[in-house]
């Protein structure tokens, strides 16, 4: 009987979402003070993260992860929250960039609140962030330098013309690890949203972290909060790993601060973290109409696994709209959603170009959303009137599997469109308890794929049904209908 199973999902699963609470939040508690012990962890993406335990070399309180360590106080920093330390930073990335041919260094960012303007990292350099490290940005943006567009993106993502850049930022690096003891690192973003709002700044802020054409990167065991723009953004790099990170941004009022957003990036891993911000908490992209397709850089080969994420503005996790390079080969598992207006999302429109293809979604828990799966196909925001309107963008073999979850108004919204079908669509092991009893919750257009075995709730008739033996029960002859209700 199919009319019980609301009912049976609401009372286990209900205790299925608590003890995964309870299990997530003791995790990450032991990951984020201090619980991390193993000597070597490999990430399983070609690199490997050393952990420091009591068998590793300490100085001064610090683990020695490098041949030479340094400390910022050597170079005249002051932690007082009011001297602004630049020159110290300067000074001390200066003298690791000598290190390359001895194994690089390491600077020790003792507690303390450590004001600085922007600063640049170097080649194999590990940036240590004691525990109550605190390294805090200017808010004047005059001391943020400009920067030529991004490549992929045109004229710039706010502004025409240069943009300011990164707080903490990195060029054709490699070998960088930036860690600590659940140290901070905090963009005093509050200026800038409210410039932002007020169309007071000339150029696009600056994320907080942004590392460019790079590879053999790590962020592990930190806070980062308040960025005036998006957070983390890794740029046409290859082979990053973050895990056990905080990401932290006012989940209203605080525009586009995005958790983290790779950004033609390959082989790549994010895990072990949580993620609390203004906009997406993950946002996979690879440029922007007709200059990302010029670009010509995929973001693929990146698994995603073991967050927490709560968006109250947007998504948990996001691929585009800015994905005119591609993006292939995503695997998200192991996630929960919570308090959030959407859960994963894939947004494109006329114009990108480029593919969304082979995208697993598996074993991810949505507890109180406005829509849970949404893709949408008509996100129309370019850079400007030079983009190509017949550049179609392909969206083909996406997968969920195993989606729970409560309190979500609209499970599905898969909005295609005639020139933009969705293609090769599989949903199977789908359990969501709604909010809304109404009819036109799993919401289809232009969508062809399959259903195996029992969902809830019941999918769109655009879908081909199978059995849990994956044979054909019944073929849809409607892929083509539309029942999308955005009043819902």
């Amino acid at each position: 009987m199919v009319e019980p199973l609301p009912r049976r999902f609401l009372s286990s699963h209900k205790s299925l979402v608590t003890v995964f609470w309870i299990a997530t939040f003791a995790s990450l508690f032991i990951w984020q003070f201090g619980g991390v012990s193993s000597n070597l962890h490999n990430v399983g993406t070609g690199f490997s993260v050393f952990w420091w335990s009591t068998t590793v070399t300490t100085v001064s309180g610090f683990p020695k992860l490098r041949p030479v360590a340094f400390n910022l106080t050597e170079f005249g920093a002051v932690g007082d929250g009011f001297t602004i330390n630049t020159e110290a930073f300067e000074k001390a990335v200066y003298a690791i960039s000598k290190l390359a041919k001895k194994g690089g260094g390491q600077l020790n960012v003792p507690p303390g609140r450590w004001l600085t303007a922007p600063f640049n990292l170097t080649s194999y350099m590990t940036l240590f962030l004691a525990e109550n490290a605190e390294i805090l940005a200017v808010q004047d943006e005059k001391y943020w330098p400009l920067l030529p567009p991004l490549p992929s993106y045109g004229y710039g993502r706010e502004h025409h013309g240069p943009r300011y850049g990164s707080f903490i930022h990195g060029q054709n690096l490699r070998d960088v690890v930036v860690t600590g003891n659940n140290g901070s690192i905090n963009g005093q973003g509050q200026t800038w949203w409210k410039k932002y709002r007020q169309k007071l700044l000339n150029h696009t802020r600056g994320p907080l972290v942004q590392i460019m054409w790079s590879r053999d990167i790590v962020f592990a065991n930190i806070t980062l909060r308040d960025s005036p723009f998006w957070t983390l953004h890794p740029y046409d790099c290859k082979n990053v790993t973050i895990t056990n990170m905080t990401i932290l941004a006012p989940v209203f009022e605080a525009p586009n601060t995005d958790g983290i957003d790779p950004d033609s990036c390959e082989d790549m891993l994010i895990e072990n973290s949580y993620i609390s911000v203004g906009d997406d908490g993950i946002a996979i992209k690879s440029g922007w109409d007709q200059y990302g397709t010029t670009y010509g850089r995929p973001s693929k080969n990146i698994l995603i696994r073991n967050l927490i994420i709560r968006s109250m503005v947007s998504a948990g996790i996001s691929i585009g709209s800015e994905m005119s390079g591609g993006v292939s080969n995503i695997t998200v598992e192991n996630i929960l959603i919570w308090s959030s207006r959407r859960g994963v999302r894939i947004k494109t429109a006329p114009g990108r170009g480029g593919y969304v293809r082979d995208i697993t979604f598996r074993n991810v828990t949505l507890d109180e959303l406005r829509v849970g799966i949404v893709i949408k196909t008509d996100y129309n925001e370019h850079p400007d009137g030079g983009f190509n309107p017949q550049a179609f963008p392909v969206l083909e073999n996406i997968n969920y599997t195993g989606i729970y979850g409560q309190g979500v108004r609209v499970p599905v919204r898969i909005q295609g469109s005639k020139e933009i079908p969705v293609k090769n669509v599989t949903f199977r092991d789908m359990s969501v308890g709604i909010t809304y009893k109404k009819k036109h919750i799993f919401q289809c257009a232009y969508v062809e794929g399959r259903v195996i075995g029992t969902i809830f709730p019941a999918p769109c008739e655009n879908l081909d049904r199978y059995d849990e033996q994956e044979r054909l029960v019944k073929q849809s002859d409607s892929q083509n209908a539309t029942d999308i209700d955005y009043e819902i």
